[in-house]
């Protein structure tokens, strides 16, 4: 299948976002030639700024296979913003439906006609305290083994730099480089034709952000944690020293007013 044209609404896009984006910061771009000329596939991006997504985008335009991102559902229905996400061809994720994978019909449906269709894997900016990928979630995995299409790892380092996650300031200076190296297609073959149960699907995320890993590794020249961090298990292991804290704090209490109330009662006497 052919490449799809472009479009005005990209063009116009790109008209707006290259120049402050050529000055912000330098390219180390790597690669390109991993991305398919032609057919339909994923790209599955570490997520560390609220600005990589344009850094990305850049190279991935650049490679004449613009991606089509997944984004809230609402975001389709305001006004100039609106309009450009429909006329960019960006892919709309109707949350409120109860199917997981009905959610991403629409990003099927992009990859069966020939379409780059990008994932965040991890769904948010990472939390790791290093900036290393998150455990990630299904999204990616599901699309890819309903469709057998080539998924293709990026990773990405720089943009955080420039914008450090969940910061609010740019750090414009000493000028930033964008590093973004995409890799081979990752092997899910596998996984075929098998069901997809939640214990497979978490296996394929698995490989995927192994992947992704392994190229930050590359552009980093360092090792990452051989266990990824996992929010979800954060979130438990902070409920549990909340937990333990608190029975530590009551002890205290407790204690402390032992010796009180024996005080009061020797007078007493």
């Amino acid at each position: 299948m052919p490449r799809r044209r472009i479009g005005f609404w990209y063009r116009f896009a790109a008209v707006l976002c290259k120049p402050p984006l050529v000055v912000l910061i330098k390219r180390d771009w790597r690669g390109m030639e991993h991305i398919p000329a032609e057919g339909g596939f994923i790209t599955a991006v570490n997520h560390n700024s609220h600005v990589d997504p344009l850094a990305y985008a850049h190279f991935q335009y650049n490679t004449g296979r613009v991606p089509r991102f997944l984004a809230k559902s609402g975001l389709f229905k305001k006004g100039f913003v609106g309009a450009a996400m429909r006329g960019t061809g960006q892919i709309p994720v109707y949350r409120e439906t109860t199917d997981a994978l009905s959610a991403f019909r629409a990003a099927i449906e992009a990859v069966e006609r020939g379409e780059c269709v990008a994932f965040y894997p991890e769904g948010t900016i990472t939390r790791d305290p290093d900036q290393w990928p998150m455990t990630g979630k299904t999204g990616a995995a599901r699309v890819a083994l309903q469709t057998r299409c080539p998924v293709i790892p990026v990773a990405q380092w720089g943009a955080n730099e420039l914008l450090p996650p969940y910061a609010r300031k740019l750090h414009v200076f000493p000028r930033k480089t964008s590093h973004v190296l995409a890799g081979p297609p990752v092997d899910l073959t596998r996984f075929y034709g098998k069901e997809m149960s939640p214990d497979l699907l978490k296996e394929a995320t698995g490989v995927i952000m192994a992947d992704i890993t392994r190229l930050l590794e590359q552009i980093r020249g360092a090792k990452a944690p051989e266990t990824p961090y996992d929010p979800r298990r954060e979130r438990i292991e902070q409920r549990r020293r909340t937990a333990a804290e608190t029975e530590q704090l009551e002890s205290r209490a407790e204690s402390a007013t032992e010796p009180k109330v024996e005080q009061e009662e020797g007078q007493g006497t």
